[in-house]
């Protein structure tokens, strides 16, 4: 009977002790902290260099954008008119009379 009892408890949840869950769990969270300081460190480095990086350009990102925005609208023009200039523009196509199906 004792024999029973034992098959019965061993056999459907594992021993499991609490002493290594706890020190893993520990260890993720010193991981993650770690982890994030590291990430916190690097996109402080990263945003430094950048501002740096704008200060050092001879035109301000601003201007430039600004620059690029007004070619890009006398492109826009030009080829606007280009096309509705062009010769073959001005030609129309008509279409033909709908012919009534044959009786």
């Amino acid at each position: 009977m004792a024999n029973d009892a034992n098959s019965e408890s061993t056999g459907s949840w594992p021993e499991v002790e609490s002493g290594p869950l706890i020190t893993g769990g520990i260890l993720i969270g010193i991981g993650a902290v770690v982890a994030f300081v590291g990430v916190a460190i690097a996109a402080a480095h990263v945003v430094t260099a950048t501002r740096t990086w704008m200060r050092e350009l001879d035109t301000p990102p601003s201007q430039l954008a600004r620059l690029r925005w007004e070619q890009a609208k006398t492109a826009l023009a030009s080829g606007t008119s280009t096309w509705r200039e062009h010769p073959n523009a001005q030609v129309h196509l008509a279409r033909r009379a709908a012919t009534p199906p044959p009786d």
